[in-house]
């Protein structure tokens, strides 16, 4: 399932960002040259591998971001089937759904940032609603707390906003930042918050040390907040227990 829904993920990512709505258009085509895909041409990853990574009319290369979202998709899948069936309790079938969805929503921002330094903002309200409507009615989140997470993380983001004037940190991830709280509370929205900061951090570093940025240079900070909300929503609890002992 994640396989196949990684695939779909690639199309429908480069189909935004040429404005192609993926309702109307045709199957899935190479972007090099157009050319509509076969179906044994489209198959998640083995189709990648018995092309040896080249568009069978065009012999262009197939980008290797394209089998890698398709494998870390399926990687999620299986990360949340596992932890839904062996970590907690009992399985409960909206909670997995609900962790499909987030996590979907995640690798999109993820993937887009990454490639386009934008995060796309109706898909963040998407997940915004969304999220509240889930944690509300069906896992019982007080509004107090996915209010008080949205104004930290939203807010935090947005003073940056505002004295920097949008050079330090970009409107989207303001509304990242919103999601975020709204997904985690307070207490877990600190904890991404937190990841994201400092594995932004990292990555700088070995940017700057390896010359493959600058000071001045451009980090697509969305990609980082999804890593440290995903964390948080899986291991967040453990950390605050672990940091608390830590304190003692």
């Amino acid at each position: 399932m994640g396989l196949i829904l990684g695939s779909f993920l690639n199309s429908w990512i480069w189909r935004r960002r040429e404005n192609i709505r993926i309702i109307t258009a045709n199957r899935s085509v190479c972007f090099h040259c157009h050319h509509q895909l076969s179906w044994y041409d489209n198959i998640p990853l083995v189709s990648y591998i018995f092309l040896r990574g080249r568009c069978r009319s065009c012999f262009k290369h197939i980008p290797w971001r394209y089998p890698l979202v398709e494998f870390v998709t399926g990687a999620l899948f299986v990360f949340v089937a596992w932890y839904h069936v062996c970590v907690t309790p009992s399985f409960v079938f909206y909670l997995w759904a609900r962790d499909v969805v987030f996590v979907t929503l995640l690798l999109v921002i993820f993937v887009y940032d990454y490639l386009y330094q934008e995060v796309i903002t109706d898909l963040v309200w998407f997940g915004v609603i969304a999220g509240f409507l889930i944690n509300y009615y069906l896992l019982g989140f007080s509004v107090d707390n996915m209010v008080i997470g949205a104004t930290i993380a939203g807010g935090f983001f947005g003073i940056q906003y505002l004295v920097s004037r949008g050079r330090w940190i970009g409107g989207g991830d303001v509304r990242l930042g919103v999601l975020m709280g709204i997904w985690l509370g307070w207490s877990g929205v600190v904890v991404a918050m937190s990841i994201a900061y400092l594995t932004g951090a990292l990555c700088s570093v070995w940017l700057l040390a390896t010359a493959k940025a600058k000071a001045k240079s451009a980090i697509p900070f969305g990609t980082f907040l999804a890593i440290g909300t995903f964390i948080a929503m899986y291991f967040g609890k453990n950390i605050i227990h672990w940091y608390l002992q830590f304190l003692k």
